[in-house]
């Protein structure tokens, strides 16, 4: 008799064959009664019966350590009869799904241009890469939404890796617009990008695939900065600095930084001021008067 199992060391779908059986041979799903089917834990064999009117499974789940009864068989059972115990082979196909094995597959977005809304005269080019980890928890549902007999995990992992990169890339590119990220700072924005994408995902991952998302990993975000319209996009910063640092000084303060951030549906300037002994309201009030009408008729801030 047969010993149905399988020792695969690493698989997601795996499919059974009888001993010196081979692919598409007449013997190939010839299961013998009274083999014995050892299923482990964190696994699901499944028995595919082919009917005239379309296919019937059995879902046998481990740890599981029997002979084949009809008895553990109900759908076998109600295709032959609970009676029958005989001696000739009966066809199914069987599959083994590993329900615990956690895929990680690598992903990377080549250079694209991601565009500010305040300055879309130009486009600063952008390149993403990490990691998607996922695995099967709903095995029938899986089912429904893959053919076992054809599945092959390369092709699987291929549509996972094109998906996300799919999904990364609208994100990052919408990233400046969406969720108020200017494109200078995106780069030290991972975690927030990061938990953007693996929200928008995990749904539709489980729904088009079957497949639940364990993480998303994005590893970098990279500006290319030797780019056109990204020392475009500095030197709209650098104007401003140029223009706002010698007022400020001149009120004994220190331009530490700028920005353009989103508040509501307002885009503004923020500069970030210091001074010995720490800045008050009063110190910026006092840098904002002197600045407002500079900046206005430099025309640096453009309007949407």
């Amino acid at each position: 008799m047969n010993v149905i199992r399988c020792d695969e060391p690493s698989y997601l779908i795996w499919k059974w064959r009888p001993e010196g059986a081979y692919e598409n041979s007449n013997r190939e799903n010839e299961i013998r009664w009274g083999s014995s089917l050892r299923v482990k834990d964190g696994e699901v064999a499944v028995f595919v019966y082919k009917q005239k009117d379309g296919t019937m499974q059995d879902f046998i789940v481990g740890p599981f350590d029997q002979t084949i009864k009809t008895a553990n068989l109900p759908v076998l059972a109600s295709i032959i009869g609970l009676a029958y115990e005989g001696g000739t082979p009966f066809q199914a196909e069987i599959y083994f799904i590993n329900l615990a094995r956690i895929i990680q597959v690598k992903f990377a977005v080549p250079f694209f241009d991601v565009y500010d809304p305040r300055f879309d005269d130009f486009g600063v080019p952008v390149a993403v890469r990490g990691t998607i980890s996922f695995g099967i928890e709903d095995y029938r549902e899986f089912i429904k939404l893959h053919r076992l007999s054809t599945f092959n995990l390369d092709d699987f992992q291929m549509q996972i890796r094109d998906t996300v990169a799919r999904y990364v890339k609208d994100t990052v590119a919408n990233a400046p617009s969406s969720n108020n990220i200017p494109i200078v700072q995106i780069e030290s924005k991972i975690a927030q990008i990061n938990d953007i994408v693996e929200l928008d995902i995990k749904e539709r991952f489980k729904d088009n695939f079957g497949v639940v998302v364990s993480g998303v990993d994005i590893g970098a975000i990279e500006i290319d900065k030797s780019s056109d319209g990204y020392r475009q996009l500095m030197s709209v910063t650098k104007d401003v600095a140029a223009l706002a640092q010698p007022v400020i000084e001149g009120l004994n303060m220190d331009l530490i930084d700028t920005e353009y951030i989103k508040e509501g549906s307002k885009w503004v300037l923020r500069l970030y001021i210091d001074k010995d002994g720490g800045v008050g309201l009063d110190d910026c009030q006092l840098v904002s008067e002197a600045l407002n009408d500079l900046l206005d008729g430099a025309d640096i801030i453009k309007t949407p």
